[in-house]
């Protein structure tokens, strides 16, 4: 047996669902990220212990849950509340846990858009790591997600788990990604600066993982990269494929792509004003805005 770890924020439409799909373990935890609607009023209803804590980054909310929380078992997996627990990835998590060898497994997703597996255009498969001894893995940031660090040698399993990228609506899937393209705008600064292209792993890397990482910091410095990305995604990984869902998923990561650079080029060029600045400016605004006060009092007053 191993606990489940289930993040969550503002989840209402999935939290039953994926709690009802977790509910093998017999140890189940809720964090939340101070949700506003009724994402724990639902799972409380479950026999699940939910915990509460504000949201400051993907890698430090992680990072809080795994030291504030302590798990019933030794193993642990972190499940999204957009993805799904399945028996057959359960019975293969469980004994993967018994093996000595590993201190933690990386498992694929199968994103589900449109009422589809988005089999081609999604690099599938595509690992994440999610079942590991507790303990032994930390995170930290990356962009607008995490990156794992572990403490001893990883494996893969065989079985993988959907992932309902857009099971509450495009507005919302737009609405996050706007977000992300925030993220994933400082990160491409700080990469450019600072970061190099690992040859070695884009070329002979031992896993996916360490090819696909460096693709991505490859990526970073190309030009035109919405539409290398789109090209890359619907032609080369045979994204055509995938039908109608496929193109909207492509066309949707090369826009995501275009509104990164778009703020990488804000981030350049119209740096945001210093407290101080803003400070001085509500100072200067202040006078005028009182002088007006008092014209208006006089309009009304004749």
């Amino acid at each position: 047996m191993f606990s489940i770890y289930i993040l969550t924020y503002n989840e209402e439409l999935d939290i039953a669902a994926c709690i009802e799909s977790a509910m093998l373990s017999d140890d189940i935890i809720v964090v939340d990220s101070c949700s506003s609607d009724r994402t724990v009023e639902i799972a409380s209803r479950y026999p699940v212990r939910v915990f509460q804590h504000a949201f400051e980054s993907h890698g430090r909310q992680r990072t809080w849950m795994l030291e504030s929380i302590p798990p019933k078992h030794e193993w642990v997996y972190i499940l999204e509340a957009d993805e799904r627990m399945t028996p057959q990835l359960f019975a293969e998590c469980e004994q993967a846990s018994q093996n000595p060898d590993y201190i933690a497994y990386y498992v694929a997703e199968r994103v589900m858009f449109m009422n589809h597996w988005i089999r081609y255009s999604t690099q599938y498969p595509r690992y994440q790591l999610r079942l590991f001894r507790h303990g032994k893995v930390w995170f930290t940031d990356y962009g607008h997600t995490e990156r794992e660090v572990c403490d001893g040698a990883t494996g893969f399993l065989k079985e993988t788990y959907p992932h309902y990228t857009c099971s509450k609506g495009l507005s919302r899937w737009i609405e996050k990604h706007n977000r992300y393209s925030t993220d994933e705008a400082r990160e491409t600064l700080y990469q450019l600066q600072r970061g190099t292209v690992n040859w070695r792993d884009l070329f002979v890397g031992k896993s996916e993982v360490e090819r696909r990482r460096a693709l991505k910091d490859l990526s970073l410095r190309l030009p035109a990269r919405p539409l290398l990305r789109f090209l890359y995604m619907y032609f080369f990984l045979g994204g055509c494929l995938d039908g109608q869902a496929g193109m909207a998923w492509c066309t949707l990561q090369a826009f995501y792509e275009y509104l990164i650079l778009l703020k990488v080029w804000e981030m350049q060029h119209m740096p945001t004003p210093s407290l101080e600045a803003i400070k001085a400016k509500s100072e200067e605004s202040e006078p005028e805005a009182h002088n007006l006060a008092s014209e208006t009092t006089k309009v009304d007053a004749v």
